[in-house]
């Protein structure tokens, strides 16, 4: 089957990812030193924050330095409704965003609208809704100054978009929690036949990304490989995952290291989902997790890197892509200044 042939899903990727590095002024390069990015994710959670979200991106707006701004994902809390006017307010926020903005779609918004306190929906008809709303324009980033990006749009996921920049290669990959959208919904006790269809499609797209990017960064020599996703497939304060919530994860954290072991340069993964500011090497030796995901060798190259989210989303996380130095991306967390 087409969603399953990894090998030709690689193939009909394009050639020609647009080089982002044209677009950064002198001045911000001089700001700071390389090519700089905002991370967002797990934000708005609540009124008071969804009133505060048109602040918070005002101040990334003003921000020098930044050429290029990411959500990470879950544009809403997980108990709240999951309404047309509520994704429409979103994107009316995010097209404030003046740099290019690349959402990643998270659980909140279409995964766990099931629940009876988010409509309830039908999860796969609100997928379609958040693609219809928020990727209009297939292969161009939101924001203002919108650009070109490679999306997978012949594997019906828009969302999936790749992009290279200062000589790095970034992805966004749609890997939600709840178990990669494999937990039952409510008043099931297991995945219905269409929602497993999807994670089958969405999965195997994922790992198409995935390769694509690794190919893409070796063939042109970048530095380093940057990842974003929502899911937090190595939640630090779980100490002993449980199957049933992490085995959707397991292809793809397959894909990953099979690709990152090979890669001769750093790869840094930036995700939402756990809401507290973390950096670690979630496959290094010692990890809890190598077990889990079957992983046999340590991945040292491997840094994970959380934004602070839901209650925690006081600060933007601002990246800079450095020119020169062993180290190749650092970042610092910004704080918000709207009350």
């Amino acid at each position: 089957m087409r969603k399953l042939n990894l090998v030709r899903a690689a193939a009909l990727a394009a050639t020609g990812v647009l080089t982002l590095s044209t677009l950064v002024s002198p001045a911000a390069a001089a700001h700071s030193g390389g090519y700089t990015f905002a991370v967002i994710g797990d934000i708005p959670y609540g009124d008071a924050a969804i009133a505060r979200f048109p602040a918070n991106i005002a101040q990334i707006n003003a921000d020098p330095a930044v050429q290029w701004v990411d959500h990470l994902g879950d544009i809403k809390n997980g108990s709240s409704v999951c309404s047309d006017d509520y994704f429409q307010l979103i994107k009316s926020d995010f097209d404030q965003v003046k740099d290019p903005l690349v959402y990643t779609i998270g659980d909140n918004e279409w995964t766990d609208c099931h629940r009876p306190n988010n409509g309830p929906y039908d999860p796969l008809e609100r997928l379609g809704k958040v693609r219809q709303v928020f990727f209009p324009q297939p292969g161009r980033t939101l924001g203002q100054r919108s650009v070109r990006v490679e999306a997978q749009t012949d594997w019906g996921l828009p969302e999936n978009v790749r992009w290279s920049a200062a000589d790095v290669e970034f992805a966004a990959v749609h890997i939600v929690g709840s178990n990669n959208s494999l937990a039952p919904w409510t008043g099931k006790t297991a995945p219905t036949p269409e929602q497993t269809a999807e994670v089958l499609n969405r999965t195997a797209g994922d790992i198409a990304q995935i390769h694509e990017t690794f190919a893409a960064a070796g063939r042109d020599h970048r530095r380093a490989v940057v990842l974003l996703t929502q899911a937090d497939m190595f939640d630090p304060t779980v100490a002993n995952p449980a199957y049933a919530d992490y085995y959707g994860f397991q292809p793809i954290v397959a894909a990953i290291v099979r690709e990152a072991a090979a890669f001769r340069g750093p790869v840094y993964l930036f995700n939402g989902d756990s809401h507290v500011f973390n950096v670690d090497h979630p496959l290094a030796d010692g990890s809890s997790w190598l077990a889990f995901y079957g992983v046999t060798r340590p991945l040292a190259n491997l840094t994970r890197i959380t934004v602070d989210g839901s209650s925690n989303a006081n600060d933007y996380l601002r990246v800079t892509v450095n020119r020169h130095g062993p180290q190749v991306l650092s970042w610092t967390k910004v704080p918000f200044t709207a009350p």
